[in-house]
């Protein structure tokens, strides 16, 4: 039997394309490589922490299952279902959290990072212990469970493996540490699983290259379903650095090294390359080029996407049908989980 590897995508809006290099293209790339029983989600229940009108947050959830198939995830091949219509999940959410101190949900770096996130750069490195604890204090505490849901998303599926990026590598260690916890006082019947760390070029705003690509600035982002205009325009606008020199040099030119990086990865071309095919010539050149890679490196997807916008039926039909195949893979597992912890007799 192949091992199991399970991740989600939360459906808060519009994906970009740190999104879709950072987890999109490795599902596919993994579902492709024939050597794992894949399941993939739409982490809807997890997208409530960010409060989301209802009617959006539906709206998303399609979108999300349309980019899924769109970017080449197969129901033939993976097992692609939406979170909250698995009930089990919440049931082992519960019973993981009677085993998790509170004190550990508060330390988690995400969760501090999110319950800071509104404040300004400047204002978080100034923040006092007693100005966080009232922050703490108002907080969706929605953000510190997280790490337990996540942790009952992996382990109820016998999960293997998860691809992740270093910044999710804390979550992962913490449903380990549960899945340890647990064995320990009901017996070994939860899997302890494996990283399985992903390559994710980390792409910065194209406003501000000292933050990283976020949708919580959209003019900053290069959205997978941005129009040829749209890219050339967010292009053109994108700040660049003092000099004319197109060089990597993350230190020293930060915002032109953003946009090499962007280069690199979507054309498959060394830095070294790219530099060389400007050496003489300037930002402006380079902004024009680098706007044709996009547009061409997003044109399949696009197309692909418009096709299935006309489909929602049959969407429906294959996340049904997906939501069924992961309910009937759990479901057993849920009722020996119950059966050691004693809820049933």
């Amino acid at each position: 039997m192949r091992p199991v590897l399970i991740s989600g995508v939360q459906p808060t809006g519009k994906l970009h394309i740190g999104n879709y290099l950072g987890a999109l293209k490795n599902f596919v790339d993994l579902q492709n490589s024939g050597r794992y029983e894949c399941y993939f989600f739409i982490a809807d229940l997890h997208a409530l922490t960010q409060t989301p009108n209802s009617k959006d947050l539906s709206r998303n959830i399609l979108n999300l299952a349309i980019d899924f198939l769109a970017t080449g995830l197969n129901p033939d091949k993976s097992v692609i279902f939406q979170q909250s219509q698995i009930k089990f999940v919440q049931e082992l959410k519960w019973i993981l959290s009677t085993l998790t101190p509170v004190s550990e949900l508060l330390r988690m770096t995400a969760f501090k990072e999110k319950v800071l996130q509104p404040l300004k750069y400047s204002e978080r490195e100034k923040i006092t212990k007693e100005k966080f604890e009232k922050i703490i204090e108002k907080s969706n505490f929605g953000l510190a469970e997280y790490p337990v849901l996540m942790a009952a998303d992996i382990l109820l599926y016998d999960a293997q493996f998860v691809p992740v990026g270093e910044d999710q590598l804390q979550h992962l260690e913490f449903t380990r540490t549960l899945a340890r916890k647990f064995n320990k006082k009901f017996g070994k019947i939860l899997i302890e699983p494996k990283p399985l760390l992903t390559d994710v070029p980390r792409l910065m705003s194209l406003d501000d290259p000292t933050k990283k690509m976020s949708k919580s600035q959209p003019s900053g982002c290069l959205f997978l379903d941005d129009s040829p205009k749209e890219i050339y325009k967010k292009l053109q606008k994108a700040v660049t650095d003092s000099g004319k020199e197109i060089k990597y040099d993350q230190k020293n030119k930060p915002a032109i090294s953003n946009l090499i990086k962007i280069y690199q990865v979507l054309s498959g071309q060394t830095v070294k390359n790219i530099e060389n095919k400007f050496k003489n010539k300037g930002y402006g050149d380079f902004k024009r080029d680098l706007a044709k890679i996009v547009v061409k490196y997003l044109a399949p997807f696009q197309k692909k996407k418009k096709q299935l916008s006309g489909q929602q039926s049959k969407i429906k039909k294959i996340i049904e049908a997906g939501n069924k195949k992961a309910n009937q893979k759990v479901e057993k597992k849920m009722e020996i989980i119950k059966k050691k912890v004693g809820l049933i007799f």
